[in-house]
């Protein structure tokens, strides 16, 4: 019967070993790989190491680490863990892959760079749980949701569902915009909201509820009018906006703002039982002007204070809008960039359109001028097309 002696030779004798001087003289070279346990990676790590602890790596590696072509130098603590896991590695159709002789105790003797690394928390931890079993997440990823910024324009059908979901997700900072208060009429979709609270500000009712849902939380509330004359400090910093907004001239002003700004929009609208939700990624996909030019006439764009809105619809886009805003910070998937999603709740139906960037963009074309940030007012009709 073989030890465990016996098994660490087999292994070593299957892979190759390096020194850790080796690596470090080519850190740029090498993808660097921590098997050790989240304890042990706590109390310090070799800079910019990929942790994926060696009871996981089975099942995690793949997410984390999809090239297997990179030139990959495993550690642990003393180098026995980063043998099996190398040889792991090899096993699962891994090129190049090396283990770092003497582990990380001797980089440290060697007196070679080591950060302590910035972890979550054991309340994190255990709050983002579900997160961190996603190999495209983790707690790389979770980090980065913790450090994000997010502007919610409104905190109305769309900015509800989008402010807790990205709450709960645990992004760090949300900003949330809105000069309304609470109206009974706004609780049939407005999930922020509570009827203990009509006649509250809106944005002193959705930072309660939003704080009561995640600690880690930091709610900046703007109880005002978003115009020309404040929009480009307010949105400053934040790395995605959420727009709920529901009329053309806000619509306008705030895709030339983002445009300077350089910050994508996840845009969502809602109409009866119709939404739609795209990106506007400024200067990578096309902007709202190229979608919409100019905006239609009045009696073709009734409000919903008119036309009716059904409470549901709200959730689903707004939702939808959240999910592509995770995806714009964590750099997953394809995001909504070019694209927009349709749908029709009667009868269930998602529906995408190709939206193209337009080359005579008055905004952001190829001989587009200077943006000017004015308030369009007097050439756009006072309802959205589709409103929340």
């Amino acid at each position: 019967m073989a030890t465990p002696r016996d098994l660490l030779n087999a292994a070593k004798s299957e892979i190759r070993e390096i020194e850790a001087s080796a690596v470090a003289a080519q850190l740029d070279h090498f993808t660097i790989l921590d098997v050790r346990e989240p304890d042990e990676y706590d109390q310090g790590a070799v800079p910019n190491a990929v942790h994926v602890p060696r009871g996981q790596l089975e099942f995690s590696i793949e997410g984390r680490l999809p090239d297997k072509t990179a030139h990959i130098a495993v550690y642990c603590a003393g180098g026995v863990r980063s043998a099996f896991a190398t040889k792991t590695l090899q096993d699962l159709g891994y090129q190049d892959v090396v283990s770092v002789i003497g582990g990380f105790n001797k980089w440290k003797d060697d007196g070679l760079p080591w950060t302590t690394p910035r972890t979550l928390t054991a309340d994190q931890r255990n709050r983002y749980q579900r997160h961190l079993l996603l190999p495209e997440v983790g707690e790389v990823g979770q980090l980065k949701l913790l450090d994000a910024k997010v502007l919610m324009l409104g905190a109305g059908g769309l900015g509800s569902p989008s402010a807790l979901y990205l709450a709960a997700a645990g992004v760090g900072t949300i900003g949330v915009i809105d000069m309304d208060v609470v109206d009974a009429s706004n609780i049939q979709r407005q999930i922020l909201h509570n009827m203990d609270r009509v006649g509250m500000r809106k944005v002193d009712s959705a930072k309660a509820t939003l704080s009561a849902l995640n600690p880690d939380l930091n709610v900046i509330t703007y109880d005002t009018r978003l115009g020309a004359d404040n929009i480009l400090d307010i949105i400053d910093g934040y790395d995605v906006i959420v727009d709920g907004t529901d009329n053309f001239p806000t619509r306008y002003l705030v895709n030339d703002a983002a445009l300077l700004k350089k910050i994508p929009v996840v845009h969502g609208s809602i109409f009866r039982f119709e939404g739609q939700v795209t990106i506007f990624n400024p200067y990578v996909g096309p902007c709202y002007r190229c979608m919409i030019p100019e905006p239609p006439p009045a009696e073709l764009a009734p409000s919903c204070a008119e036309a009716g809105v059904l409470g549901v619809l709200p959730g689903i886009i707004g939702s939808i809008q959240a999910l592509e805003a995770l995806k714009l910070i964590l750099n997953l998937g394809d995001p909504l960039v070019g694209r927009l999603l349709s749908y029709d709740a009667l009868d269930q139906s998602f529906r995408t359109f190709k939206v193209r960037r337009d080359p005579a963009c008055p905004a952001c074309g190829e001989n587009a001028g200077e943006i000017v940030i004015a308030e369009y007012d007097e050439f756009c009709m006072p309802h959205a097309v589709l409103k929340a």
